[in-house]
């Protein structure tokens, strides 16, 4: 799968860059590749697989542009005026690398991108297309998508639930839902899905900021107390954000529809959930 992925990232990518300025095109590229685990990809072709996956292309597309949408919102979250993040992903930073105003551009033109991705394949499945491209822009944007969650940073005392749903739980959502609308079937049955799991990956990631070391999550940690970022170790303690973990892949586990390749998906999800403990702490989960 992470072949498949990678094939269809780079197609699109390729879109993005050919005559395009060539530091934006190198920068686009950098950003893109290599990827991290592709955990949102990943988790739409397994939807999409678990629903039949009719029309691969478009599940193709789906998980692409899902994917384009985060490299963007990591290339932004990094900049000066939010996180100013030296390095991502084991390697420098685009605005590091690049300069910030070819960063933002980078983001921007990934963001566009995302949706052409869905507008190139959308003849494979013109009916489909509607609700993948509904899907993708209420993840990106407000009041509950990346956007808002980028926002809730703003505010003065965000509730912990509500900023991990629209930071990271929206891509997730979209993930799961675009997924099974790609292969043709309902999505909204496999929106708990994705709301447990993007829960699930941000206490983990939460975890990661408070115990790990910088070599085993590619990116600066402790930045959520030197930012003043909610943060579910902060709140719950270092127990209560283990507690909460196991329990979001439980009910995630418990939500998935039942649908013919619901058992492979299952899993796949506790195999993956094993993976999101931080290494120091995986005896106690």
């Amino acid at each position: 799968m992470r072949t498949r992925i990678e094939a269809a990232l780079d197609t699109t990518v390729a879109r993005a860059t050919g005559g395009a300025p060539p530091r934006l095109a190198e920068a686009i590229r950098y950003a893109v590749f290599p990827g991290g685990a592709r955990v949102r990809p990943h988790l739409c072709l397994a939807v999409a697989a678990a629903c039949g996956d009719d029309r691969p292309a478009v599940a193709d597309a789906a998980c692409t542009a899902i994917e384009l949408l985060h490299c963007a919102s990591l290339v932004h979250d990094d900049l000066p005026c939010f996180d100013d993040a030296a390095y991502r992903r084991g390697k420098a930073s685009v605005h590091c690398v690049y300069g910030e105003a070819l960063a933002l551009l980078v983001g921007d033109a990934l963001i566009v991108q995302a949706y052409e991705a869905l507008a190139a394949a959308g003849h494979a499945a013109p009916e489909r297309l509607p609700a993948l491209l509904t899907i993708l822009a209420r993840a990106a944007g407000s009041p509950h998508g990346l956007v808002a969650g980028q926002a809730w940073e703003s505010e003065p005392a965000p509730d912990l639930g509500t900023y991990h749903r629209a930071k990271t739980g929206a891509l997730f959502v979209a993930s799961t839902m675009a997924g099974a609308v790609a292969a043709g079937r309902d999505g909204v049955p496999w929106r708990r899905l994705g709301e447990r799991l993007g829960e699930a990956y941000q206490v983990a990631d939460d975890l990661l900021d408070a115990v790990a070391d910088p070599g085993e999550c590619g990116k600066p940690v402790l930045q959520d107390a030197v930012l003043s970022r909610p943060n579910a170790v902060t709140t719950l303690g270092l127990e209560g954000a283990l507690a909460k973990l196991r329990a979001l892949v439980a009910d995630a586990v418990d939500g998935i529809p039942d649908v013919p390749g619901a058992e492979p998906l299952r899993q796949l999800v506790m195999m993956q959930a094993k993976r999101l403990v931080p290494k120091a702490l995986q005896t106690a989960a």
